[in-house]
């Protein structure tokens, strides 16, 4: 187990955000990115995307409230045991639960290497 201030966890966040090709971060519409200890569920879900992905959308969608992409410190900081890891897996859950924006599902995000 590895502990980070909330402010060094947050540049992780943005690390991995940067990650993320600038053609589809600028298609991130309508999300919002929420850090929290852990999922209400389960201590070790490192993360989620509550929403209708992007090629489900139908043309009554428009009023419909941010969608949420959940990162999880408290369980990330669990799962790894030093900082690199920390940021590599932050990483990978930032751009899996962005993937998920964009309708990719879990086998394919593990077959890019996302999951």
């Amino acid at each position: 187990m590895i502990s980070v201030s909330e402010e060094r966890f947050e540049e992780l966040v943005d690390l991995g955000l940067a990650k993320v090709p600038p053609e589809l971060l600028s298609r991130l519409q309508n999300a919002v990115i929420l850090i929290e200890d852990y999922h209400p569920d389960g201590p070790h879900i490192l993360g989620l995307y509550e929403g209708v992905a992007l090629p489900d959308r139908t043309a009554d969608y428009s009023a419909h409230l941010p969608d949420a992409i959940w990162i999880y410190r408290g369980a990330l900081q669990d799962y790894c045991r030093t900082e690199e890891q920390l940021v590599e897996q932050v990483k990978i859950t930032v751009i899996h639960e962005i993937g998920h924006y964009f309708g990719l599902d879990d086998e394919e995000l593990h077959r890019l290497g996302w999951g």
